[in-house]
C-alpha cells in the first residue's frame, strides 16, 4: 500500500505539474507566438504604435531558422466598446489571412471563428468575459472608438459583428483582446498596405525557445526586435519553473516513505523467518545467498505495489484528463481545471526509479542475514 499510494502521489505530481507547465505555455503562445518580432524602440506597451515592412525576407517563410513553423503578421489597437447601457476598454488584435486559428477553435463556446477574405471584414472574435460584460451574443453589432493622435478631434468609429465567442481561461488576455481584421488598424493608423505591427514566429520544439530566439534574432533586420514569450512574461514562466523544484521535492519524499515502509517490512520478514535463516545456514548457504531471498521477496511486494499503483493512479488521471472533475481558479493558475500530460516515458522512469531506488535501501538493512548465528537461530521462537 505503501508503494501504490507513493506511486499514486508522484504520478500525478509529475502529470498535473507538467501538464499545467505545457497548457499555460500553449496558451501564452496561442495569443502571443513563440517569439515575436517588431519594431526596435523602447515601447513597452501592448499596442503597436511604430509599424513595419512586412516585405521582409523571412516572410511567410523563415527558412533560414530550421526550428520555426510559421510566422504571421499581426497589429494592436487599444480603443473603447460602447454599446446601448455598457462600454469595455479593450485591445483590437488585427490579423491577416494567414493568420492560424486552430488556437482559438479549440477554446471557442458559441459562433465560429471570424472570416478574414479579400474585402475588409467586420467580424470579430471576443471572449466570454467580455461577451457577459457588454451583454453580447453572436450576431450582435457594437461600435469600437480609437483615440485620434490630436485630442481635440473625434475618435474614429468602426461597427463590429460578433462571429464567435470563445474561453480560454487565461483572464489575463480573455479579458483584453478583441481578435478582428488587420486592414481596420491600417486605415485608423494611416498605414500602407504592406505596413503591420509585427510577426508572430510558432516554433516545433519549445524546449529550444532560447535558442531559436537568438538565431531569429541573428537573421532579422538591425532595425528589428526579437524577443521570446519568456522574455515578455518572465513572472509567469519564473513560476512555472517552481513547478520543476516541486515536483523533485514530492518524488523524493514519496520515495524516502516507500523505502522506509519496504525497510520496516523487510526487518519484519527477516524476524518472522530467523529459523529458516538458521536452517540454511546449518546446511551451507552463505549470508548472500540467503539475503538475495529477502531481496527477490521485497522485489515482488514492490512489484506489487508499483502495478496497483499504476493501475490506479493512470487511472485517476485519465479521468481528470476526460472529465476534468478537478478544477482550478483560473486567477491563479490562468487554466479551469487541472490539466493532465501523460507520458510513457515519466511513467517508465517512475517505476524503475521507484523499484531500483527501494531495493537499493533494502541492501543494507539485509546485512542483519549475516548477523544470525545459526545455532542461536534454530533456537529461535
Amino acid at each position: 500500500m505503501a508503494i501504490a499510494i507513493g506511486v499514486i502521489v508522484m504520478l500525478f505530481s509529475v502529470a498535473t505539474g507538467v501538464g499545467l507547465q505545457k497548457k499555460i505555455k500553449e496558451k501564452i503562445s496561442g495569443f502571443n507566438g513563440d517569439i515575436q518580432i517588431s519594431k526596435f524602440d523602447a515601447n513597452n506597451s501592448k499596442v503597436t504604435i511604430n509599424p513595419v515592412s512586412k516585405v521582409q525576407d523571412f516572410y511567410p517563410d523563415f527558412s533560414q531558422v530550421p526550428n520555426v513553423k510559421k510566422v504571421q503578421v499581426y497589429a494592436t489597437k487599444a480603443g473603447i466598446i460602447r454599446t446601448p447601457n455598457e462600454f469595455e476598454g479593450i485591445i483590437l488584435k488585427g490579423v491577416d489571412r494567414d493568420y492560424d486559428w486552430a488556437f482559438f477553435k479549440e477554446y471557442l463556446v458559441a459562433g465560429d471563428i471570424p472570416k478574414i477574405n479579400e474585402k475588409i471584414s467586420n467580424e470579430v472574435l471576443i471572449s466570454d468575459i467580455t461577451a457577459k460584460r457588454l451583454k453580447l451574443k453572436v450576431g450582435d453589432t457594437f461600435h469600437m472608438f480609437f483615440v485620434k493622435d490630436n485630442p481635440n478631434k473625434a475618435p474614429n468609429s468602426r461597427k463590429f459583428m460578433v462571429s464567435g465567442v470563445y474561453n480560454s481561461g487565461f483572464e489575463e488576455f480573455d479579458e483584453s483582446l478583441l481578435i478582428g481584421d488587420i486592414r481596420h488598424i491600417q486605415r485608423i493608423n494611416k498605414w500602407k498596405k504592406e505596413e503591420v505591427g509585427g510577426f508572430e514566429v510558432f516554433i516545433d520544439d519549445f524546449d529550444e525557445l532560447r535558442k531559436t530566439g537568438f538565431e531569429v534574432y541573428n537573421h532579422i533586420d538591425p532595425s528589428l526586435n526579437a524577443y521570446t514569450i519568456s522574455e515578455k512574461f518572465p513572472a509567469i514562466f519564473e513560476w512555472l519553473k517552481l513547478f520543476d523544484t516541486n515536483i523533485v521535492v514530492i518524488i523524493g519524499i514519496m520515495i524516502l516513505i516507500a523505502g522506509i515502509n519496504m525497510i520496516t517490512a523487510l526487518l519484519v520478514l527477516i524476524l518472522e523467518r530467523t529459523q529458516m535463516i538458521g536452517i540454511l545456514k546449518a546446511m551451507g548457504s552463505n549470508n548472500w545467498s540467503i539475503r538475495k531471498i529477502f531481496l527477490y521477496n521485497a522485489a515482488y511486494l514492490i512489484g506489487r505495489g508499483l502495478l496497483w499503483g499504476n493501475i490506479i493512479g493512470i487511472g485517476l488521471l485519465l479521468i481528470q484528463k476526460h472529465f476534468g472533475v478537478i478544477s482550478l481558479n483560473p486567477e491563479t493558475y490562468y487554466v479551469n481545471q487541472a490539466p493532465v500530460y501523460l507520458s510513457f516515458t515519466h511513467v517508465i522512469l517512475i517505476n524503475v526509479g521507484t523499484l531500483i531506488l527501494c531495493l537499493a535501501m533494502l541492501i543494507i538493512p539485509s546485512i542483519i542475514v549475516s548477523k544470525i548465528s545459526p545455532v542461536k537461530a534454530i533456537k529461535f521462537d
